[in-house]
């Protein structure tokens, strides 16, 4: 799986340099299916190290509080769109 990671490997011979957050932002759309999919998990991996944040770590990946944060101002966002929506609906 992670085995060639983040640290060496395949990626980073197909992306030599890559050494900041936004080349390798910037080479994410290039990446294959196979190749995201690496990434998730060499991702996944750092966060299972580091123990910081983690709220769920199963098969299908890590979920963090910054995760949980996002989702929940999603949900508020929508919660609050859909009741302004009702609320102009009634006032016709």
């Amino acid at each position: 799986m992670a085995e060639e990671g983040l640290t060496g490997g395949a990626l980073f011979r197909k992306f030599p340099g890559m050494s900041t957050v936004v080349e390798i932002e910037s080479a994410l759309p290039t990446l294959t299916t196979e190749e995201l999919r690496r990434v998730e998990e060499a991702v996944h991996q750092q966060y299972r190290q580091r123990q910081d944040g983690i709220v769920c770590d199963d098969s299908y990946g890590v979920i963090t509080e910054t995760d949980l944060i996002a989702s929940a101002e999603q949900a508020f966002l929508a919660y609050d769109k859909e009741e302004k929506e009702h609320a102009q609906r009634q006032a016709r």
